[in-house]
Order: C-alpha cells, then structure tokens, then sequence
C-alpha cells in the first residue's frame, strides 16, 4: 500500500475517577485522515475542515507525530496527510489526540506495520505534548487500541486493554471552548489524603467493575472527588445535567478530558436517549449551542476504510 484512508475515533479520557490514566474510544464522532507514502523526506499537511489549524509540520500534531516516527525509523521517507476533522479542537473529546494517533497508526499500515502499539502510542504522544504541554497517553491509548484502556504507566510505558462493557455513551458538546493546557492550570497543586484515598478506591472499582461486567459496581465508581470539582465550574449546566441525568437512570458520567464535553453511560439506548433530551433541553435553556451524541464503545479504534 502507498496510500491509506481511516477514520479515527473521539475519545473520553478520565471516565470521571481516572486522570490521565484511564481512557475509552468513541464511535462517534470521528476524524478521516488520508496518509500517501512518499520516498521523499518531507511531511505535508493539508486540512479541509473549517478549523483553521496549523499545517506548518512543527505546529501540526499529525506532523511532530510522525516525526517522531520517522526518526525512530532511520529511514528516508516522507508523508502527504490530508485531515478532515469531525472532532472539533478544544471539544475535550480528544481532537488532538486523534490527530497524532491517526498519522502515525496509519503510517505504520504503510510501513507493514513495522511497530507495535506501544511504540505508537509512544510517537503519538508527541503530538499531545505540543497541544497541551504534557505527554499524556489517556486519549492516544484507547484511540489506538480500542476500547477502554488503562495507563499505568508513562515513563515506561506501561498500557492495558480493559474489556469493553455494552454500555451506550450520551454526550454534550456545549460550543465553547476549554483548552487543555488552561484546565490542567487551575488544578490544585495538592491533594488531602482523605480526598485521595477516597479517589483510589473508586479507581479500582471502577476497573474491577469493567473486568466484572458488574454494571453496578461501574455506576458507584464513577465519582470524582478532586478533578471534577475544581474543572465543572468552567462548563455551563454541568451540575443540572449530571444531577437530572441520574435521575434518569443513567450508571453516571462526568466531564470528558478536560471539557466542555460531558458524558453519560448508560445501560440501554431508551436512557441513553432519555439522557440526550434532557442535555438538549438544558442548553436550549441556558442558550449556549450544542452538539450531542449518542453512540457506544468503539472496540477497535483506529480503522482502515480505503487503501491503494
């Protein structure tokens, strides 16, 4: 192959208790990248979405990804990419990490898939770290593997695949903007023990419920004492969604990544509908425009759709 076309999944990053360290792939939305092989050593980055992003391949996360990549490779080659993004920038449905792990899984089918995901996820990394100032892997792993995934490691790299329970995932995008890089500012620098211990034990229920199945152990985990607190008061009608979808029925939810997304899981579609309207109904409320969606797990993460 010289040429190849995937989609490239959004993903939820934190799933409420997991900073950094836990991460789920999406099947919608999703970003279409095309990746052409060339022999000569040079990157071109061409968009045509309305996003106005950079193309310039040092300010590009496609471009210092695949950099990565091919100074890792050692040999003289280059790549064409042309994005059409559907993720939108700063939607906290990780925009960015698409992106980075589009280009580079991509390439590597071109390659003959001469690396192994870690070592993509590695070169991906890259590309958050220029959007966001920190190598963080909770979008780029699941977005590369599929499914949910747990980091439990960066340095080294440490990455497990986590089964992916038949849940249906209800999301808001409300039409502002959160970057990355801001929402880690306003973070608190220290953590009461009590908070933490508190916080650990729904991070590990929340992953013996996934490896369990055990629905219910999933919704009880799904409790964020020391992000969510600090980061919800940023999102417009965070608190009535959260506390209305509940009521509702839905296992829980919180922010996705650092916002203004939020995310809902719940048990079948009748909720997970139920869920959307009444996300739709509080932000026609409040005035602020909105995209929603409802969708499930996507279990393989980056897909091949065309290649040449």
């Amino acid at each position: 192959m010289k040429k190849i076309k995937v989609a490239v999944p959004a993903t939820v990053a934190n799933l409420v208790c997991g900073f950094d360290i836990l991460g789920m792939a999406l099947n919608d939305p999703f970003d279409i990248m095309e990746i052409e092989l060339t022999d000569e050593p040079i990157i071109r980055i061409k968009h045509t979405d309305g996003f106005n992003l950079p193309e310039v391949t040092e300010q590009n996360v496609a471009g210092v990804a695949l950099q990565a990549l091919i100074a890792d490779y050692g040999k003289k080659i280059g790549f064409n990419v042309t994005v059409c993004k559907n993720i939108k920038p700063g939607s906290g449905l990780g925009s960015s990490a698409a992106g980075s792990a589009g280009a580079v899984v991509a390439a590597n089918f071109l390659l003959d898939n001469y690396y192994s995901k870690p070592d993509l996820v590695r070169f991906a990394m890259n590309g958050e770290k220029l959007a966001t100032g920190v190598k963080h892997a909770d979008n780029v792993a699941p977005c590369i593997y599929g499914g949910i995934t747990l980091v439990r490691s960066v340095f080294p790299l440490d990455i497990i695949s986590l089964p992916s329970p038949s849940l249906f995932v209800t999301v808001v995008h409300p039409q502002i903007e959160v970057k990355t890089a801001d929402a880690r500012q306003i973070l608190r620098k220290e953590v009461q023990l009590k908070n933490a211990i508190k916080q650990w034990g729904n991070i590990a229920g929340l992953v013996a419920g996934i490896l369990k199945n055990d629905i219910s152990l999933i919704g009880r985990s799904l409790e964020d004492v020391i992000i969510e607190p600090v980061r919800s008061i940023l999102i417009p009608g965070f608190d009535e969604v959260k506390s209305k979808s509940k009521e509702a029925g839905t296992l829980g939810g919180g922010i996705s990544g650092s916002g203004p997304s939020i995310f809902m899981l719940s048990e079948n579609e009748i909720i997970a509908k139920e869920v959307e309207q009444i996300m739709i109904n509080m932000y026609n409320a409040i005035g602020i425009e909105f995209k929603t969606y409802v969708t499930t797990i996507n279990s393989q993460g980056v897909k091949i759709i065309d290649s040449e």
